[in-house]
């Protein structure tokens, strides 16, 4: 895959540790945060069945048998028992998960049977056309993240240039999964990480703090209600107070008054492990990125310049 025909340039990546370490990170990713809470606003029901670790990585797992099977002119369709066995192998869920999973994609319309398909035994399956907007703007919303912070053109290449995500995603799969900072994270992120909506929580954490308070040692949010929370995320009050409970164990967050009717405040510790979390992701995404486009321009798949999403504007257009 190749960048637009007007690149010369060798795309080199960032590292995580040239993420962590840069000024701008902690301010560009609550930019992100609030771009991924719009998301969540928009389609709360598609943002829950990726809310959980787990759940995430089977999506990415299937979106990248999809796009190389789109890649490859094999049609764009997957078997249910390719994605079943492509998680097994991976060691991300049980076939059993998996399946369940996959059914839920259907019944709730974000993936599909293939109209007309041939092979009336297998069934092949395809993401829905909300599921692949999801995944565009997935994407768009990260390289934009990165060019906010070395002023590059990530975002520009990827949507000037035909076939991109089909292109692109699967080598983000790839770095994901082979992963051990992404598939274990540690101690807050790991809490939250295998909750249902637990990343929507972290999120709204991070996307609720003032800009002139992220230094201090505990940083109030825009969160002062348990109950509130839950019923947003459609989540059990009981479970969710349980996992806040352990986070509090940590010291990550806390209370400025009653605990669940005031003001939670999130530590600098915490700040800081959810920032190299994001660090590790954007550079597996940036890496993908330098391999993917290249000065030679190579044609992949036949398709037209990707659409700017219509979500997070604000974003984008700051990249």
């Amino acid at each position: 895959m190749g960048t637009s025909k007007s690149s010369e340039a060798v795309h080199i990546a960032l590292t995580a540790d040239d993420i962590a370490g840069h000024p701008g990170l902690h301010s560009t990713i609550r930019l992100q945060c609030r771009v991924m809470q719009q998301t969540y606003d928009g389609n709360p029901r598609l943002s829950s069945v990726f809310g959980s670790q787990h759940r995430w990585l089977m999506g990415q797992v299937a979106f990248a048998l999809y796009f190389r099977s789109c890649s490859s002119g094999k049609g764009g369709s997957i078997s249910a028992a390719q994605v079943l066995d492509a998680v097994s192998r991976h060691g991300v869920a049980s076939r059993n998960t998996a399946d369940a999973f996959l059914k839920e994609m259907l019944k709730y319309g974000f993936a599909r049977y293939v109209p007309g398909a041939a092979d009336r035994r297998t069934r092949p399956i395809e993401p829905a056309a909300v599921s692949l907007e999801a995944m565009h703007g997935w994407i768009a919303m990260h390289l934009a993240t990165l060019d906010r912070l070395d002023h590059g053109r990530r975002l520009d290449t990827y949507l000037g240039t035909p076939g991109a995500m089909a292109a692109l995603h699967p080598g983000i799969a790839e770095g994901l999964l082979s992963s051990a900072r992404v598939r274990k994270p540690e101690r807050t992120f790991s809490l939250f990480t295998w909750l249902n909506n637990g990343g929507v929580i972290m999120d709204w954490l991070i996307a609720g703090i003032e800009e002139t308070n992220a230094e201090a040692e505990r940083v109030p949010t825009s969160i002062g209600s348990i109950a509130v929370m839950a019923q947003r995320l459609n989540l059990s009050r009981t479970h969710l107070s349980r996992k806040l409970r352990d986070a509090e164990a940590l010291g990550s967050i806390g209370w400025q008054g009653k605990r669940g009717e005031s003001v939670m405040w999130v530590s600098s510790g915490f700040r800081r492990e959810y920032a190299m979390a994001q660090a590790v992701k954007l550079a597996i995404i940036d890496s993908a990125f330098a391999a993917c486009f290249q000065p030679t321009p190579v044609d992949v798949l036949p398709a037209s310049p990707m659409p700017r999403p219509p979500r997070g504007e604000a974003l984008y257009d700051a990249a």
